[in-house]
């Protein structure tokens, strides 16, 4: 059957539907021989030869076998295939006899939680870049910030680079006299956007968790384990449309405020 070639590329793993689009359109994709740079161009496994940088990906489609992967990544980490510093990576807490798995979307180095990493390209496009699947996070700033500038951070607002966050769900999970805890719930995934966000209202993060991605989460796994996801996690997370909405503080966060 054709497929579209950047549907076929990340599904063979060799890279995302948008870094693929950037290969076809380098001319580094070719089918039977010939170099294709046309987004539309359609190919089908069985019968045609298609590489990608000189490489026959036919086999990998044949017997890639996908692998869904549920980690809970510790602060220190990062969140990336190799870092010429030497720094901790997510892929370190994963077995090698799974796979090249790829991280799905971005955790930054000091936040914890849980992220997902996978060979099924088409999968993790539709997560880190659709808004279908939301991603719950619990914040704990310093201080007490008034109401009046939690809801400006609901509604959206210009973050220091000038661009503006979407609209977020935001409520309070518990306070003391020195800090609060939120909950987060982000439709987008702009770069350090929770913490630039609570800059931008004059309080500052001292922890932040991502507790649910979609549909999926999971109290029980400490910093650094993994699990595979279930069946229906997977069914779950291609048919998500809304967030889990958490009703109280997670177990791992009462007592640490």
């Amino acid at each position: 059957m054709e497929e579209r070639l950047q549907k076929l590329i990340a599904a063979a793993g060799i890279a995302s539907r948008r870094k693929a689009e950037e290969l076809i359109l380098a001319g580094e994709v070719s089918v039977n021989g010939r170099t294709v740079r046309e987004l539309g161009t359609r190919a089908d496994p069985e019968r045609d030869h298609i590489k990608v940088g000189g490489r026959l990906i036919n086999p990998l489609l044949q017997r890639r076998e996908k692998v869904y992967v549920l980690l809970n990544k510790p602060r220190g980490v990062l969140t990336s295939l190799s870092d010429p510093k030497g720094r901790p990576l997510v892929t370190d807490f994963v077995p090698p006899s799974l796979g090249r798995l790829v991280p799905v979307g971005r955790l930054d180095f000091n936040t914890e939680g849980l992220l997902i990493l996978t060979n099924d390209g088409e999968l993790a496009n539709f997560i880190a870049a659709g808004r279908a699947v939301a991603k719950v996070y619990e914040v704990k700033v310093k201080g007490k910030p008034p109401e009046e500038a939690i809801e400006r951070l609901r509604r959206g607002l210009r973050l220091d680079d000038k661009t503006r966050t979407a609209p977020a769900e935001i409520r309070k999970l518990a306070e003391t006299d020195a800090n609060t805890w939120y909950e987060v719930v982000l439709r987008e995934g702009k770069n350090q956007q929770i913490r630039r966000m609570f800059d931008e209202i004059g309080y500052s993060v001292v922890k932040l968790r991502r507790v649910a991605i979609g549909p999926v989460r999971d109290e029980r796994l400490a910093p650094g384990q993994w699990r595979l996801l279930r069946a229906e996690e997977i069914k779950a997370l291609r048919a998500a449309k809304a967030p889990l909405r958490s009703r109280t503080l997670s177990r791992r966060s009462r007592g640490r405020t």
